[in-house]
């Protein structure tokens, strides 16, 4: 059974910095993709940010220069590093995986990942 564990998220104000993680446990992550997602409230679920397998990365311009998404595999974690926070980026923030081993395709649609954490709330104040 897959697990994920994200944590880091907090209170920040505009403008600010906050790095979260996502511990991957009950199997390693080093051969799948995986996605970070948020949650605001009212909203559906929006893409974040996905890294590959092999290291490549995907963003949607909402936060395209803002975040970084990477990973340690030694750690069987990821990352999401935010930086030029603004209050529209408040949400709760969940990562998750793709369960298909080493797939070329890097997916932005929630409903294509297996796996989920439990989420972290970010919460950046004007």
């Amino acid at each position: 059974q897959v697990q994920l564990a994200e944590s880091g998220g907090g209170l920040v104000q505009a403008g600010g910095s906050l790095r979260l993680s996502c511990e991957v446990s009950g199997r390693a992550a080093s051969t799948y993709n995986m996605g970070w997602f948020r949650q605001a409230p009212g909203k559906e679920r929006e893409f974040v940010a996905a890294i590959r397998w092999s290291g490549s990365t995907y963003y949607p311009d909402s936060v395209k220069g803002r975040f970084t998404i990477s990973r340690d595999n030694a750690k069987n974690t990821v990352y999401l590093q935010m930086n030029s926070l603004k209050p529209e980026d408040t949400a709760v923030y969940y990562c998750a995986v793709d369960k298909r081993i080493s797939s070329m395709v890097l997916e932005t649609t929630a409903v294509k990942y297996d796996y989920w954490g439990q989420g972290t709330q970010v919460t950046v104040s004007s």
